[in-house]
């Protein structure tokens, strides 16, 4: 079976290859099982993320507030990365990394939100309505045929995906010599018209993912790929939200 490329580096072609895995297995991956394991890593992000939200505002004043969830970016943060690694490497572990990697995402997720909702409240529940709302439209569009992953467009993602990730790392290189005032962080019009463009581009990488797991799904995978396919999905979902608090962040501040 083709199953195809993603641009996501987590759901990539050699890790849903059915010659990787030589033995048989009682219980395979199954597209449903994907779908609920998706749906509880997303509540385990929440719950980490209402952690850290309400330490934020429970606080008496931002400043304190500030100084007690610093601490859960770094561990959210850099905790999430290293289960993420783990995961890439020991597949078969996923479902005991997967959920505590939801987990320390939402509880960088929730510090980063809070940071953006004291300075434009109301800004993060536009944010997560809109990651949803992307959500359901490019699932629907797929299931409907009305997006089609053909192989040009495959590509195309690919590309600009490929593109947006250069464009932040030669940011981060900018950053650290102090350019801090480079175009695509601006609210200029250029600077949102830029943001607006990688949402777009992120968006588009679900199709990606939701084209790559239906075929992976098919493959006769071992059940715990249920665990890595929902792991792959929740970065796109993560990044896609991450992208849309920007641009609202950029727009809010304009007026």
């Amino acid at each position: 079976m083709n199953i195809g490329r993603s641009s996501n580096p987590v759901l990539s072609k050699a890790a849903f290859d059915p010659q990787t895995y030589t033995a048989s297995y009682l219980e395979v991956m199954t597209l449903n099982g994907t779908i609920n394991k998706s749906i509880a890593m997303l509540l385990l992000v929440v719950v980490g993320a209402m952690y850290t939200w309400k330490m934020f505002f429970g606080a008496a004043t931002i400043e304190i507030g500030t100084a007690l969830v610093s601490k859960w970016i770094f561990i959210g943060g850099i905790g999430g990365f290293v289960f993420a690694l783990i995961m890439i490497f020991k597949k078969n572990w996923a479902y005991i990394t997967a959920p505590l990697y939801a987990i320390l995402e939402g509880l960088f997720l929730g510090a980063i939100s809070a940071f953006f909702e004291a300075r434009y409240p109301g800004l993060v529940l536009q944010a997560v309505a809109l990651t949803f709302g992307t959500l359901f439209i490019m699932l629907v569009g797929y299931r409907s045929g009305i997006i089609k992953v053909t192989r040009k467009f495959r590509s195309g993602i690919i590309a600009a995906t490929g593109a947006v990730a250069l464009v932040y790392f030669i940011s981060i290189i900018f950053s650290m010599f102090g350019a801090s005032s480079l175009i695509i962080h601006s609210n200029g019009i250029l600077g949102i018209g830029i943001s607006l463009v990688i949402v777009v581009i992120a968006a588009l990488n679900l199709v990606l993912d939701f084209d790559f797991i239906a075929k992976g799904s098919q493959a006769g995978l071992p059940k715990y790929m249920e665990w890595y396919a929902a792991f792959g999905l929740m970065l796109t979902l993560v990044w896609l939200y991450i992208e849309i608090l920007r641009l609202l962040s950029k727009l809010a501040s304009r007026d």
